[in-house]
């Protein structure tokens, strides 16, 4: 396994994984929030989603990393870790991974651990109001609380969120 920055040409791949991603969040909060994440992963999404990832990167190369694998067929995208770059550190006064993610064939395999480290890292090397790296993670996600838990998070606050249609 090795981990290095995104480039265009990764951006079929990045754009599976980010579908995955999405889907497994959708998927651990019922019906409702399934719908959600399923509805919005358009064509229109994916592209401005991967143009926000070429802002980045051209910000930073290393806000977004990642995970390889070799195989028979060479090289496969096994994960990613998207940091956000540090023009946007105001936004929560800190550092913080928007998304890590990687492929159920791997977990476990110390990947996620590699993508991580690699985030830090990048995150050190940002100037910050807060000497703090932030990142959010779904309540029901045992899995990746136990993951974050054991490379040294803690609760810091809560994210609320609502609608913001009309009549809401």
């Amino acid at each position: 396994m090795d981990v290095r920055s995104y480039e265009t040409a990764d951006a079929d791949g990045l754009w599976e994984m980010k579908r995955a991603f999405e889907t497994e969040l959708g998927e651990g909060g019922g019906d409702e929030k399934e719908t959600a994440y399923a509805e919005k992963l358009t064509e229109d999404y994916r592209t401005r989603w991967l143009g926000w990832v070429e802002n980045c990167v051209a910000e930073n190369p290393r806000t977004v990393l990642l995970g390889t694998v070799t195989d028979g067929d060479g090289d496969r995208l096994a994960g990613y870790v998207f940091l956000l770059p540090e023009s946007l550190a105001l936004v929560w006064d800190a550092a913080v991974v928007n998304e890590l993610y990687v492929d159920p064939q791997y977990r476990g395999t110390g990947l996620a651990e590699d993508l991580l480290a690699e985030a830090v890292a990048v995150a050190r090397d940002q100037q910050l109001p807060l000497d703090r790296l932030l990142l959010d993670v779904d309540r029901e996600n045992d899995r990746a609380r136990a993951f974050y838990d054991a490379h040294g998070f803690d609760h810091w606050g809560e994210m609320l969120a609502r609608p913001l249609g009309d009549g809401d």
